[in-house]
């Protein structure tokens, strides 16, 4: 994976300045998970690159929403960004009228990284694949019921699409995290999972949970046997989430070209590459117009379904 991502960008052009002004990387989430992490690392990897300081600040609550905020309103020089994800960005724009903030407040810096959606049910469930799936799910008298992060989540999403691109019924389950839906699927209260593959992997090598699908455009390199939605007749289910860097609207546009290059840079120090791996996330390196794009098709994958179901969260 660090040769594929790293050939591109072997060289970025960086014009260091060696300022003394630290750059905030806003977390909206609390400390201690593996976006925090992740953020953490290549926050001091922009440090090098840039030869100025470069730190995390965390600002959870809302489900992002105080974050978000918090750099839609900060000064347009460079020195303040967020890590914006799904989540944060793209579906709170489409779910909550009353937002804080809207889409252009903020300008692309960089695209992170990206990861999956599984589709994954309990061993005990007698399907081994993608076509007997469909045909237990369509052929039970009750719904299936699958895990989700609450209302207007990307699991809560993927899961109506799902059933409506399969032919079943399925009822939604709210949990607080993830852990708390795998031990769910695992002791068999829940139907299926769209948890992240690393969430499940263990279980799924202990014989305990069956990974049927994954939702990237290709197969995961860790994970060749494990076919893709598209692979299995469902291209219309291919997704993802995704992490990136967010300046507010009117930042000059060379700062956000140094911050881009300074993220490109980090994004290829080899224990990014190792944290990403275990995290089952891949790299995504390039321009600024790269999250431009990704915002783009966020708004085309989730918003008719958020329309068609009529979902607003206050």
């Amino acid at each position: 994976m660090a040769s594929a991502i790293v050939a591109p960008f072997a060289a970025p052009v960086i014009v260091s300045a060696r300022s003394s002004q630290t750059v905030f990387i806003i977390v909206p989430y609390a400390s201690g998970g593996s976006i925090d992490s992740l953020m953490r690392a290549i926050a001091k990897g922009m440090s090098e690159a840039l030869d100025q300081p470069v730190l995390v600040d965390n600002k959870p609550s809302a489900n992002g929403i105080v974050g978000s905020q918090y750099v839609a309103r900060a000064a347009k020089d460079g020195s303040v960004l967020l890590a914006g994800g799904t989540g944060p960005i793209s579906l709170n724009v489409l779910l909550r009228k009353n937002l804080p903030y809207k889409l252009a407040d903020f300008a692309s810096v960089a695209m992170l990284c990206n990861g999956p959606l599984s589709l994954t049910v309990n061993a005990k469930m007698p399907v081994t694949d993608m076509k007997s799936f469909v045909g237990y799910a369509k052929g039970r008298d009750k719904p299936m019921f699958y895990a989700t992060l609450g209302p207007g989540s990307v699991t809560h999403l993927f899961g109506i699409m799902m059933g409506k691109s399969m032919g079943f019924a399925v009822t939604d389950v709210a949990y607080r995290n993830n852990p708390a839906s795998v031990m769910e699927l695992l002791s068999g209260e829940c139907d299926l999972n769209f948890a992240t593959p690393a969430a499940v992997i263990e279980h799924v090598k202990a014989g305990k949970l069956r990974l049927l699908a994954v939702s990237s455009d290709q197969r995961m390199p860790n994970l060749p046997d494990i076919p893709t939605f598209a692979e299995s007749g469902y291209p219309e289910l291919s997704a993802s989430f995704w992490t990136a860097l967010h300046a507010p609207a009117g930042t000059p546009r060379e700062a956000i070209d140094r911050l881009n290059a300074a993220a490109n840079a980090a994004m290829q120090k080899p224990e990014i590459a190792r944290q990403l791996a275990i995290d089952g996330l891949q790299a995504d390196l390039g321009p600024p117009q790269l999250l431009d794009s990704q915002l783009s098709k966020d708004a085309a994958l989730w918003g008719p379904v958020i329309t068609a179901q009529h979902i607003a969260l206050d």
